[in-house]
């Protein structure tokens, strides 16, 4: 037995790179312990599926590491893919694998506080608010159970129903819902199956000040998604841009450098807000272009991109189906109309979001619905990742499940 445990503990040092300690003098949270950089069988699990090639040679050189933090590695959500989102745990597990920028979704509660969330009205799907007697008939929606005639469950609960003392009660659950429950109890299990429950327990919510404390401890980066209000705005008196004024306060409050800093939002008038008005963070903002999930609205985004960067943008964030197409002639997968027009216009290009997916035996999904013809195994993940690094260009890469990302990022030096 000692033997074995020898063994596990020089292989965990050889696939492992220490981090030193914060340099913030030990006056922030964690900032005094040094850890290493842990990755799991996932990645190994990828690159052994993957078709052989160069690739996947080169890949598999790496498998020993060292393996570092690295600022390409976003941690979307945290690791949602096994832990509750927007949680201190599911931060915690991002740091471990390498994310060296960490998000928050931030929404707004009804006392107009700041709070990590991935949607405004996501509550009942994120936490456990249906099973709270005393918040429970605050949601916009209480529960109601599905119906024999096929009605379907519904429910709506909204960070701004409750006060953030309310919100900081709850317990972070993985999101799911089950539409044909009868019972909160039924509706609050339809985890899908490539995800887990296992660390599901009582995710520790946080609020957007309680992310940006930890995060400066471990001495990471920050991207801040100024979430698009689900409730009509001004919410009692509450404006749009007091909404975005107060999500950079808090940085500023903070003394965080605005170089750590990207805030993100899929509504172009905040982008051009801090631009305006917060030209330090303006810089670094990133602007969400869902614009691309349709056809014309592709068309569009592509064709807007000149105008775009001619009224100060720097950075576009489509979802990474709309960075890549297949060759006409080789199919082979290469950069798409809009990621050539980003490169013409030099503007940087940040996509979301890996291992989000599940399965890719049967082509991936929406992440690859441009390239589904030549998906058909897991390990495909990392050619698309490849192509997205080596020939569109990326800066970062959001992920579901950072471990995936660090390794590739090690592998390449991408820091």
């Amino acid at each position: 037995m000692r033997s074995i445990i020898a063994s596990s503990l020089l292989f965990s040092l050889a696939s492992s790179a220490v981090i030193p300690p914060s340099r913030n003098n030990g006056k922030k949270p964690y900032s005094n312990q040094t850890f290493n950089v842990e990755l799991g069988p996932r990645p190994y699990y990828l690159v052994d599926n993957m078709d052989d090639g160069l690739l996947k040679e080169k890949l598999q050189s790496c498998s020993e590491g060292p393996f570092d933090v690295s600022d390409f590695v976003i941690a979307h959500r945290g690791a949602p893919l096994q832990f509750p989102e927007h949680t201190l745990e599911s931060y915690s597990a991002a740091r471990r694998m390498g994310a060296g920028i960490i998000e928050c979704d931030v929404a707004f509660t009804k006392d107009k506080q700041l709070v990590c969330r991935h949607a405004q009205c996501d509550l009942h799907t994120t936490t456990d608010i249906l099973n709270r007697t005393d918040l429970a008939s605050k949601c916009t929606t209480p529960f109601t159970p599905a119906t024999d005639n096929g009605t379907e469950a519904e429910a709506l609960c909204c960070t701004s129903d409750i006060t953030e003392a309310e919100f900081k009660s709850l317990c972070g659950k993985m999101d799911a819902f089950n539409p044909n429950a009868t019972t909160v109890e039924e509706y609050l299990d339809g985890t899908p199956y490539f995800r887990t429950d296992l660390y599901a327990t009582c995710g520790t919510v946080l609020t957007h000040n309680e992310y940006i404390s930890l995060v400066d401890g471990w001495n990471l980066k920050f991207t801040p998604e100024l979430k698009t209000p689900e409730v009509e705005m001004p919410f009692e008196g509450y404006t749009q841009e007091q909404y975005a004024q107060d999500m950079i306060d808090a940085y500023k409050n903070a003394n965080i450098d605005p170089s750590r800093v990207w805030a993100q939002s899929f509504l172009p008038d905040d982008i051009f807000y801090w631009l305006a008005n917060e030209p330090d963070f303006g810089r670094q903002a990133v602007y969400l272009d869902e614009r691309v999930d349709t056809p014309a609205g592709y068309v569009n985004a592509t064709a807007s991109i000149p105008d775009l960067a001619a009224r100060g943008v720097k950075i576009l964030a489509p979802a990474f189906f709309a960075l890549t197409k297949l060759d006409n002639n080789t199919g082979a997968i290469v950069p798409s109309e809009y990621a050539l027009a980003a490169q013409e216009a030099g503007l940087e290009l940040i996509t979301w979001s890996f291992e989000r997916s599940g399965w890719l035996n049967e082509g991936g999904g929406y992440y690859y619905q441009y390239v589904k013809p030549v998906i058909n195994n897991d390990g495909d993940a990392y050619t698309v990742l490849d192509v997205l690094v080596q020939q569109v260009g990326i800066t970062h890469m959001f992920t579901d499940w950072p471990a995936t990302v660090t390794y590739f990022a090690s592998c390449f030096g991408l820091e």
